[in-house]
């Protein structure tokens, strides 16, 4: 099997360190283990997106050292591959539409109650307010969720593999951690066609990731992946969470965070190997 990686930015600002240090780490492992590094443009929210930062994705790159074949994935262009995939959870009777906004959640979820989580790697739990509703009772403005407790039983859950250094090892689906901790996850976005978890999904499997290279704060996220490529009969790829590069404060760094967006180092007379150096990945030879 070939080894392949992905770097997955989304055109909605500036990439900064921490990206390049993502990005930078996803091509090193592909390099050292004789595979390919992929670029994927992730930019189903159309509202956000913008032509001149995926230009500037394209630029900053490549001025990093990093190349990848062409053409390169874009998400917008893959909305029929997303609908076909809710079609099919849909037929299995695992989707429902609901009406609900984040003040209606926040109202219905009502007082914190004692070891019972509030929220997951979705957000707040949603409180399913919205679950008896069916598919055909989609109206314009609704989401599409997936009832986490009809999912666990109809899937055949699996493992996954984790080789980043805070999460190394292997990790079994826990149904009740599914049910209770992550809860109806949201399968449609109002206006985008998809959500970001189904889309990762469909695409990780349609490029042949094998080995999936993002951030630790991705990581609680990966039990609802793993459980869509259950259902979808896709594959799982080797996971590798890595650190978060954060500022002096201990900070995440963000997009709106310009200080430290490669552009600016750039500007700023930095070098490819400067930023390698910043962000702690080994220096190129040569």
């Amino acid at each position: 099997m070939t080894f392949t990686t992905r770097f997955a930015p989304s055109p909605t600002g500036p990439l900064h360190l921490g990206h390049a240090y993502s990005a930078l780490l996803a091509h090193d492992m592909a390099v050292a283990n004789g595979g390919t590094f992929l670029l994927r443009i992730e930019d189903i929210d159309q509202s956000r997106a913008r032509a001149e930062w995926e230009a500037q994705i394209y630029e900053d790159l490549h001025w990093l050292g990093l190349r990848w074949p062409k053409p390169v994935m874009r998400q917008s262009e893959r909305l029929p591959r997303y609908r076909a995939a809710l079609k099919q959870l849909t037929a299995m009777g695992l989707t429902y539409p609901c009406r609900c906004n984040r003040a209606d959640i926040e109202a219905a979820a009502g007082a914190p109650q004692e070891g019972v989580p509030q929220f997951g790697p979705d957000g707040r739990i949603y409180p399913g307010t919205c679950r008896s509703r069916l598919p055909s009772e989609t109206a314009d403005r609704d989401v599409i969720r997936l009832n986490m407790e009809k999912a666990v039983r109809a899937a055949g859950l699996r493992s996954f593999a984790e080789t980043g250094p805070e999460f190394q090892g292997a990790h079994a689906l826990d149904p009740d951690a599914l049910i209770s901790g992550v809860g109806d996850i949201i399968l449609v976005r109002r206006n985008m066609g998809s959500s970001y978890h189904l889309s990762v999904v469909m695409d990780d499997a349609d490029q042949g990731i094998t080995q999936a290279v993002r951030g630790a704060d991705l990581f609680e996220a990966t039990q609802i992946h793993v459980l869509l490529q259950c259902l979808l009969d896709l594959p799982t790829p080797i996971y590798h969470h890595h650190h978060l590069i954060r500022d002096e404060n201990g900070k995440r760094l963000a997009k709106r965070d310009d200080a430290r967006a490669i552009a600016k180092y750039r500007a700023e007379g930095a070098t490819p190997q400067d930023i390698r150096e910043m962000v702690g990945l080994p220096l190129l030879s040569g």
